[in-house]
């Protein structure tokens, strides 16, 4: 989730201007730079409790103590609720699931790097108060009222409204946590195929990364919980976007989807006021609820950008939204595969072509059996398995063109290493998660504290 908004500036005074906007995103690809996201949920050693803000082993004492890396505090209500450092952020979902959003970097050696030493300053702090970092999709225990609530105003506003408008708006807010991948484009027409070959293939990626088969120290019948959670989150602002394979997609057909997905707040003077479910277009007019005569700015339309939470989320960027929270080797093998598959020309066509022909039909298809089979689903006479299969030999080919070589001469494509072992075996690490549960764990969800403590 973002920091603290900026405050207004100056007024937006036409929908052109929203277009314009996103199309100024648009860079050459020797500017194209791969962004990395990614949260773990905080608990005691002692008790494995989800951490609450305050106290001596609250999420503030982690910020306080990371600090002495040269992380800068960021403060809401005299309150540090983020750091910021050399294009990098650390920020709080709100059950306090601890996110790295990562710099805009060139290769993904620089990213498993930037992982390293987030991770290792993290493990450091974390060990000094005895606490530690969980790698997975969705809380494999705790229920929301076990969960405290981050001291974030927009999380307060949202947590009303996800009562409204979906019955499990509040587990993803609290109980879950993901990986993801933000991706640049080179101009419109660019962006509109890759936005629809990742919309296409998310589904095949939360297969690959499913990672979240425990829900209250239980087996939940889903490989990726946390994918499940999202089809009943909040139908106006989740899901696949079927208007982006239509003829005619573009930035303005986007905007136009932007301005209808209901609003959550307006920011003004450090406070959030609460406009949920009212409309963005009556903001453009100077008709919003509260704030008659008052037009909004492009930091009211920024903040508006990240309130929408589709599979592929378009803002400067693009960001690859579709997989579980998971061990290291998940972080950096998730912009791989997206970098493999959408920064080289070719394998991008390659990809396209995989795709084009599917059928809306197919993609809820996807997103419907993917959560619960994983590789196993059933998908057009085959498995997705093979498309996972099929998608990684892609990827691989994009990482070999790209060239981007370490200082031992290795190329980027062995960060999917781990992702082929997983399409082959046709067994996802939820799948080997239930089968350790059944086994070795005798029933028990304690060792996951353990196993997948990072």
């Amino acid at each position: 989730m973002s920091r603290p908004p900026d405050e207004a500036g100056i007024p937006i005074e036409s929908k052109a201007e929203l277009v314009d906007d996103l199309e100024s995103a648009s860079k050459p690809r020797s500017a194209w730079r791969i962004g990395t996201e990614h949260e773990k949920f905080a608990f005691r050693l002692s008790d494995h409790k989800r951490l609450p803000y305050e106290g001596p082993d609250g999420i503030g004492e982690i910020l306080t103590r990371l600090q002495r890396f040269g992380w800068q505090p960021i403060e809401e209500k005299g309150k540090t609720i983020a750091l910021s450092t050399g294009g990098c952020a650390i920020t709080l979902e709100p059950g306090g699931q601890f996110e790295l959003s990562g710099a805009p970097l060139e290769t993904i050696h620089q990213t498993c790097d930037e992982v390293h030493t987030h991770l290792a300053q993290v493990k450091e702090v974390c060990e000094e108060i005895g606490v530690g970092m969980l790698g997975l999709g969705f809380d494999p225990f705790w229920r929301r009222e076990d969960i405290d609530w981050m001291p974030k105003g927009r999380y307060a506003i949202m947590r009303r409204w996800m009562k409204q408008v979906g019955t499990l708006g509040l587990d993803m807010m609290l109980r879950t946590c993901t990986v993801q991948t933000n991706l640049d484009f080179e101009d419109e027409a660019d962006m509109v195929q890759k936005y629809r070959i990742s919309l296409a293939l998310q589904p095949v990626a939360t297969a690959l990364f499913a990672n979240s088969p425990f829900t209250e120290g239980k087996l939940n019948g889903m490989l990726s919980y946390r994918s499940h959670v999202w089809t009943d989150t909040d139908p106006h602002r989740c899901g696949m976007l079927p208007f982006v394979f239509e003829d005619g997609y573009s930035f303005e057909r986007h905007v136009d989807y932007l301005l209808d997905v209901p609003m959550y707040f307006v920011y003004r003077d450090g406070n959030y006021h609460d406009v949920a479910g009212k409309s963005f277009r009556d903001f453009m007019v100077g008709k919003l609820e509260g704030f008659e005569g008052e037009l909004p700015s492009m930091g009211d339309w920024s903040d508006h950008m990240t309130t929408n939470f589709p599979e592929v989320r378009l803002k400067k960027y693009l960001e690859m939204r579709g997989t579980d929270g998971g061990p290291w080797r998940n972080i950096c093998a998730l912009p791989a595969y997206w970098v493999g598959l959408l920064y080289d020309k070719d394998v991008q066509a390659a990809a396209w072509d995989m795709v084009k022909g599917w059928t809306i039909e197919d993609h809820d298809q996807l997103r419907r059996d993917v959560p619960r089979l994983g590789l196993a689903a059933p998908f057009r006479g085959s498995t997705v398995q093979e498309f996972a299969k099929h998608s990684l030999e892609l990827a691989t080919q994009g990482l070999k063109r790209r060239g981007r070589m370490d200082g031992a001469g290795n190329d980027e494509s062995g960060f999917l290493d781990t992702l082929h072992e997983i399409a082959g075996r046709g067994r996802t690490q939820a799948d080997d998660l239930v089968e350790s549960f059944r086994t070795r764990w005798k029933c028990s969800i304690d060792p996951v504290y353990e196993e997948m403590r990072y």
